[in-house]
């Protein structure tokens, strides 16, 4: 893939997190991700790609969505095909209700190079590099742990474990307590969580528990470009889910997915912030109609990690809505 589309995607984010900022506590999810959703679609026109969306918006939102299998890109005969996987606005409920680490984000690889995941759980573990090929999802919360802190040297004690603060969680929560090791709870936003967990400022060593599948690949696809290592199984909660899933190519429903298997090749991660987060700023808005945005863009073939910070004047950026 030509290492310039990174920065053609980079306006894509921008666009959805000005417009979905807008909607930062005020309390209408739904607002806030139409927003994002719209800027993003419109703006994907001016990228010359033959884009497909692999990993859209679920229907377990009931969200406008960037749909699975939808066309996006200016196609022209010589446009890369490329596979999308996308999330206009991770954290919805963040962005509503003004919480930290909302952001837009969307993944890239070439065709075929994502797994196309149905619209279910995961359980997922991820880490950064210093661990890489130490976490094993079948492992028990204290093995994982153990094996992370002696990568790290650093005493379980200090190892922090980020964990969806979800009913499901309790037995893993009280499981990773026994070992001493601390806990850092979040409401939503597991793709920036598994981020936080290579990321080295952001003081998360590990990211445990079930979440989106389709998540999964999108954090996979940032690991990739971190250097970090990721695993996740699919957890269905009904036939049919298993039957969707089914239908999209998954015949072993109790497979150990390693991080190749999710996102492979050259890959390339760009995030935008909605609102302030542990790697990214949130929209910030200025005088005159202006605003400034945080953005990181990463590519896994070189490991180039690029974080641009933007001015925006935004009566000139029509694809954009922040009235």
């Amino acid at each position: 893939m030509d290492r310039n589309l990174a920065l053609e995607f980079v306006r894509i984010t921008e666009a959805a997190a000005l417009s979905s900022a807008k909607w930062t506590g005020k309390g209408d999810n739904k607002a806030a991700d139409q927003a994002a959703v719209d800027a993003m679609r419109k703006a994907f026109d001016s990228v010359r790609i033959d884009g497909t969306v692999v990993i859209g918006e679920g229907e377990r939102d009931e969200a406008p969505m960037l749909y699975i299998g939808e066309k996006v890109g200016s196609k022209t005969e010589d446009a890369p095909q490329v596979d999308i996987a996308l999330d206009p606005l991770e954290g919805t409920s963040i962005c509503a209700f003004g919480g930290v680490g909302a952001i837009s984000v969307i993944a890239v690889a070439e065709k075929g190079n994502f797994l196309h995941a149905p619209d279910t759980y995961m359980d997922k573990i991820a880490c950064g590099p210093a661990a890489k090929g130490r976490i094993d999802i079948d492992l028990s919360p204290k093995e994982n742990i153990q094996r992370v802190a002696e990568a790290l040297k650093k005493p379980v004690e200090d190892v922090t474990v980020v964990i969806l603060d979800r009913p499901r969680h309790e037995v893993l929560i009280a499981d990773v307590r026994k070992t001493g090791a601390r806990i850092h709870l979040i409401g939503d936003g597991d793709v920036s969580a598994a981020i936080a967990a290579a990321w080295a400022e952001s003081g998360i060593d590990l990211l445990m528990g079930i979440g989106g599948a389709p998540e999964g690949v999108i954090s996979a696809a940032a690991l990739q470009c971190l250097g970090g290592d990721f695993q996740g199984r699919l957890k269905f909660r009904s036939d049919d889910e298993k039957e969707r899933a089914r239908k999209m190519g998954i015949k072993d429903f109790e497979r150990k997915y390693k991080i190749d298997d999710l996102a492979k090749g050259s890959v390339m991660f760009v995030a935008t912030g909605v609102t302030d987060g542990p790697f990214l700023k949130g929209v910030k808005t200025l005088p005159g109609h202006q605003a400034k945005t945080h953005s990181v863009v990463m590519r896994s073939k070189t490991g180039t990690i690029r974080n641009i910070e933007a001015h925006h004047h935004l009566s000139l950026k029509p694809q954009v809505d922040f009235r």
